[in-house]
């Protein structure tokens, strides 16, 4: 394993952290974070229940706190980890944002729109396109939403 694919490990492991805080709360587990000169400067987890907000997605939350922090809307030499591929809400703002690149750790058939069902963030027709490494802590990132449905179907 390259020295690379451990540094996005280590800071998809800090996006997981945050996936593993939404769990606890009864939101669905997905964890973003934000890095920007080796620092995380925006940060967020699914609140979308608690805050009750469609919005409230933590990819959104992560970008909102780092451009916040940076003070622009432009996150130009920043680096999204997020652990389950973007929806295409989240992928509109990541394009936006001017985000360079974007590491997700799973992918989502359903909803996603970095590669899987849609591809905005690298649309040729857009002004801005996105480099977009997957996979990273593909398994745990899976594994923890799959247990999340799987105990949400059994209560109800």
């Amino acid at each position: 394993m390259g020295l690379l694919q451990l540094n996005h490990e280590y800071w998809m492991r800090l996006a997981f952290a945050e996936a593993e805080k939404a769990y606890r709360e009864g939101e669905v587990p997905v964890g973003a974070i934000v890095v920007f000169d080796n620092s995380v400067i925006g940060k967020g987890h699914n609140q979308i229940e608690a805050l009750q907000d469609p919005t409230a997605h933590a990819e959104m939350l992560a970008i909102t706190a780092a451009a916040n922090f940076l003070g622009s809307r432009r996150l130009l030499d920043c680096t999204l980890y997020v652990t389950l591929e973007p929806c295409a809400m989240c992928a509109g703002a990541i394009v936006l944002a001017r985000i360079p690149k974007l590491v997700y750790g799973a992918t989502d058939p359903k909803a996603g729109a970095c590669q899987s069902l849609f591809n905005i963030v690298q649309d040729k027709r857009l002004n801005h396109r996105v480099e977009v490494i997957s996979g990273v802590m593909e398994q745990k990132c899976s594994l923890i939403l799959s247990d999340f449905f799987q105990k949400l179907r059994k209560t109800n």
